[in-house]
């Protein structure tokens, strides 16, 4: 009997620990969420900062690996990202409650906001907000790209695919995909190369 006690104490704390664990995932992503303005970039930085720095759920190389994954699939950056790390957490449902936290507050506001929407935007001193508003998105965005290139293993190969996709980017329009996909291909090639010179020295050296 007091065995049968103590395996549902044991339970009953597991439940408890995941539950905690579920509310403490939706609530992180609910926050972000809610301050985020400008879209998926400038969530980037807010989750690096809360989920790399200040939770220790991700690496830093974790992360960065999760935004190449999520910006080379499709879906917006930050609901993919969002998604990776419930998973990792906590399953199928924590997946479902960082997507659905991050989701949340967009959809409240923008549900509000649909029933008065073209009052709200003919009025002057909104349109003065947005104009600030989108200085500091722009702001907010650059500061993410920083962080990430930060964190760019930095080398020949990392500068050589910055300039091809930023000349790709500013002088055509080629689609993303197959820019990915060029570079996907290129990364590939790289440590295939490195690794079979590296084999080869170390051949040698025997």
């Amino acid at each position: 009997m007091n065995e049968t006690s103590n395996e549902r104490m044991r339970i009953r704390d597991g439940a408890g620990k995941f539950f905690k664990e579920i509310l403490t995932l939706f609530f992180t992503f609910f926050k972000i969420g809610l301050v985020c303005f400008g879209g998926g970039y400038t969530m980037i930085a807010l989750i690096e900062r809360d989920v790399v720095e200040k939770r220790k759920w991700l690496t830093t190389s974790e992360m960065m690996d999760i935004l190449a994954v999520a910006e080379s699939t499709p879906g917006p950056i930050s609901m993919n990202t969002a998604t990776y790390v419930g998973t990792k957490r906590a399953g199928f449902l924590g997946a479902l409650a960082c997507t659905f936290g991050a989701a949340l507050p967009s959809f409240l506001i923008i549900f509000a906001l649909s029933f008065f929407i073209e009052e709200f935007q003919n009025l002057t001193y909104v349109g003065y907000a947005f104009r600030g508003i989108r200085v500091a998105v722009l702001v907010l965005i650059l500061n993410a790209v920083l962080k990430m290139f930060r964190n760019v293993e930095k080398g020949v190969f990392s500068i050589l695919v910055i300039l091809f996709v930023l000349l790709i980017s500013l002088l055509t329009d080629f689609y993303v995909i197959y820019t990915l996909l060029i570079c996907a291909a290129a990364g590939i090639l790289y440590n295939f190369v490195l690794r079979a010179v590296r084999y080869t020295r170390g051949y040698k050296k025997r």
